[in-house]
């Protein structure tokens, strides 16, 4: 009853969802149904997650409606200024000058505005990347990313490419990941004090509830009982797990012979993501600007995120043979690279649009804001260069 009453009131406080998006909410969950019932009755939160977000047509990042900039459900540091865009290209042109040349790759490229305003920058510093490939999972994402570069760099569409796999071992160059990481499906699950135990999603109605599954010990739970002892939150304790991410990197670095794996996201080192004090765990929906904790609503039409762990990113860029060259805040790796010139350069002369624009870089580097919550790391193999955003001042010692 007490879950019933605070859906009902989150869904009082956010807008309410159009007919046809009610009916493909509904198709989604039908299908995530049938697949509660085949299964036994429950599946693991990470499956529910997964065909939220990922089922072809109906999930979130599959289906045709808005999700970034002021018109969708969130707004990512592209959106908010091209100076982050501009800033990257220093630290990526850097990269592959040192290389003598090479490809970038951008998984889950989003509206396309990252990619337009990195190549628009690594065009003026004749510093172009022989093949831009983007690797998107939506088709509709892809449509719209291919529209935005040719809309405002049509002279470059050539060189970019989408794929739909990671490309054969041997890539040299940039592989960059803004805000991915975060939508990659998670366990989420509870601490006793000793053990773990998995939440699981059963059907309730046409909806939707949770089902703790405890006493069971798998692989995925051992590793978590690994990695959380060292906090000891205490009973009760409720977070979330990547068991994806090292597979995932595994994979990623087999591809990469020479160069930079850039990762930008928002999470905390292993030691604060898993602080007693966060006993509620990071698991969040974004709904039309509107955040919430209940990823059981509207299966298809929100997003649904979790902080990264960052120790875990490191130590499985290590298991997969990787560097981590460096590891800093958003806003230190925004200042290193040069993101006060850039400011500077939006014009003395034209007083509004240098307003404009210290005011979106404030959104970028303030510590109320993105500066402080979203993190970057480097992770390298055979380069060995001061990477521009990670000089200024690397924190890795907090991994």
């Amino acid at each position: 009853m007490e879950i019933k009453l605070v859906r009902a009131n989150i869904m009082n406080n956010l807008p309410a969802p159009s007919a046809d998006e009610l009916a493909l909410s509904a198709e989604l969950a039908s299908l995530i149904q049938h697949e509660i019932a085949a299964a036994g009755g429950s599946i693991p939160f990470s499956e529910f997650m997964e065909r939220c977000l990922y089922a072809p047509g109906l999930g979130y990042y599959s289906a045709g409606r808005r999700k970034f900039g002021a018109g969708g459900d969130f707004v990512t540091a592209p959106e908010i200024s091209p100076l982050f865009g501009r800033c990257l290209a220093r630290s990526c042109g850097a990269v592959l000058q040192s290389l003598g040349g090479g490809d970038i790759l951008e998984f889950g490229a989003g509206s396309g505005q990252l990619a337009v305003d990195l190549l628009g920058e690594l065009a003026s510093m004749d510093c172009l990347p022989d093949r831009y490939l983007v690797l998107e999972r939506s088709a509709e994402l892809k449509a719209r990313q291919q529209e935005a570069i040719g809309r405002y760099l049509p002279q470059l569409l050539d060189r970019v490419s989408w794929i739909d796999a990671l490309p054969d071992a041997g890539f040299r160059g940039v592989m960059l990941a803004n805000e991915v990481l975060d939508a990659m499906a998670v366990e989420r699950f509870q601490w006793d004090g000793e053990a773990a135990a998995l939440f699981h999603v059963r059907s309730e109605g046409e909806g939707f509830a949770w089902q703790l599954q405890a006493g069971e010990t798998s692989d995925v739970t051992v590793r978590i009982e690994n990695n959380i002892s060292g906090s000891n939150p205490g009973a009760g304790y409720i977070s979330e797990f990547n068991a994806s991410l090292q597979p995932w990197l595994q994979t990623v670095a087999e591809c990469l012979d020479q160069g930079i794996v850039l990762l930008i996201d928002y999470g905390y080192p292993q030691h604060e993501l898993f602080h007693p004090q966060r006993s509620s765990g990071t698991l969040m929906c974004h709904y039309r600007q509107y955040a919430h904790a209940d990823p059981l609503l509207w299966p298809g039409l929100q997003d649904i995120t979790a902080h990264v762990n960052f120790t875990a990113v490191a130590e499985a860029a290590v298991a997969a043979d990787l560097d981590v060259a460096g590891y800093t805040t958003q806003a230190y790796f925004l200042l290193d690279c040069g993101l006060e010139d850039f400011l500077l350069q939006s014009g003395p002369t034209d007083t509004t649009a240098y307003m404009q624009a210290a005011q979106q870089a404030k959104t970028l580097i303030l510590p109320g804001e993105m500066g402080e919550r979203f993190k970057c790391i480097s992770l390298t193999r055979g380069l060995d260069i001061p990477i521009p955003g990670f000089r200024l001042q690397d924190q890795r010692e907090r991994l």
